[in-house]
């Protein structure tokens, strides 16, 4: 070690927990967190939800800033990193001087996909990523009338229950045939689809934007690629992120979907680690390189990571189960596991009572539940997943009271599950 320490860039939640986590697993040398935005490290959940509803909310910081001062990490925020220098190991910035490194964490996040079709460049239109994303949009919600949300997944439907709660009429427009049509299966999908009608939210699928039109540089409309024109003065642009791994590819660091790392998390450069949004990963359950956006994934990692740098003998491999939350409106949809590869579905509950379950099966092996208002089933589903537990479709249908009791019985005979 020269002395450097651990430079951590991105201060998201990942790497927020990072420089808490190597605190705490006794690792006393230098440790760093930069980032390009100014604020410090907050929760992004609520942006879609209560800070845009909230005209004088502020960001829900993940800790105190004394936090970061009590336990010696050094912020530098408002940093634009512009090159990584890996022979030099050293982190080159738009302004300010160099930082130096002995392993260098990437917690870079991914940054929100824009439209490309014409007038995406107008006035009044949005994307929701960032607490200055969400601060620009409150500021012109007071004004606004008709909002269009351009994307039927989790941030867009987000804010589109949210704004549909204020008073603005909304329409929701989706290219897919479904909403979240790649992370829920059709049932799922179907209720949350007529639980955003229930709120006045008009739901447009299986459409595509030809262009935004204007009215002296102010968004007025979304022209549909069938020819249908959306009164809009508000434009919410909710089409997913990409992972912003451009300083680890220009420093010619091996990137597939994000920067590629192994299970201790090391990147193709064993001092360079990534965690969180930028990061694919080889998973456990899939077989498969993939890439995770969620709190869990990134705060999970980081916890590992830590490990990994403070030389823990149980980093192997890193092996958490995922799990996922959205609230929408009255609705709140948690997911566990990854249903790739699931051949069949059980239903627990009832759609019409607004409360149910549904578990991912191939063949007997369960690998994911989605819940709407059934965190009972979340929280037991999380460790079923993580014990290695698979009920079966006939002990599943007999309902929670069951499963609770069989997963209990399992837990007696493998104590790690309890």
């Amino acid at each position: 070690m020269s002395g450097h320490g651990i430079v951590i860039l991105g201060a998201g939640h990942g790497g927020s927990q990072l420089a808490a986590s190597l605190r705490q697993e006794g690792f006393d040398g230098p440790v760093t967190l930069v980032s390009d935005e100014t604020d410090i490290p907050y929760h992004k959940p609520p942006l879609s939800k209560a800070f845009l509803k909230t005209p004088d909310m502020a960001p829900q910081l993940l800790r105190a800033e004394s936090t970061y001062v009590d336990n010696a990490v050094t912020l530098r925020f408002g940093a634009r990193a512009t090159a990584l220098d890996l022979r030099a190991r050293r982190l080159e910035f738009a302004q300010g001087a160099p930082l130096p490194f002995d392993h260098l964490v990437l917690a870079t996040g991914a940054r929100a996909r824009r439209l490309t079709v014409p007038g995406h460049d107008l006035a009044g239109v949005f994307t929701l990523r960032t607490v200055g994303d969400a601060r620009a949009l409150r500021a012109a919600i007071p004004t606004a009338q008709a909002v269009a949300v351009i994307g039927g997944g989790f941030v867009g439907l987000e804010a589109a229950a949210s704004l549909a709660g204020l008073g603005k009429q909304v329409t929701v427009i989706e290219a897919a045939d479904r909403i979240l049509g790649r992370v829920l299966a059709p049932p799922m999908s179907a209720y949350m689809a007529e639980l955003h009608k229930s709120l006045g939210v008009k739901l447009l699928t299986g459409t595509g934007v030809a262009r935004l039109e204007g009215a002296n540089g102010h968004v007025i409309a979304v022209l549909t690629t069938d020819g249908a024109q959306i009164a809009a003065d508000m434009v919410i642009v909710g089409i997913g992120a990409n992972p912003d791994i451009a300083l680890a590819e220009q420093a010619g660091i091996a990137c597939d979907n994000g920067i590629a790392v192994d299970g201790t998390l090391r990147s193709s450069v064993a001092e360079v680690l990534a965690i969180g949004d930028c990061a694919s990963y080889e998973h456990w359950q899939t077989g498969s390189r993939l890439r995770l956006e969620s709190v869990q994934n990134a705060t999970d990692q980081a916890r590992h990571a830590a490990r990994v740098l403070t030389n823990k003998p149980e980093t192997a491999g890193y092996r958490e189960v995922p799990w996922f939350w959205s609230d929408q409106g009255p609705a709140k949809l948690q997911m566990v596991g990854l249903a790739h590869g699931a051949t069949r579905q059980v239903i627990s509950g009832a759609a019409e009572d607004g409360a149910f379950s549904i578990y991912h099966l191939r063949d007997d092996e369960l690998l994911a539940i989605d819940s709407i208002n059934r965190p009972a089933d979340h929280m037991l589903g999380r460790r079923m997943l993580a014990s290695g537990f698979h009920p079966g479709a006939a002990l599943i249908a007999e309902g929670p009271a069951a499963l609770k009791a069989a997963f209990a019985e399992f837990g007696k005979a493998v104590p790690s599950a309890r």
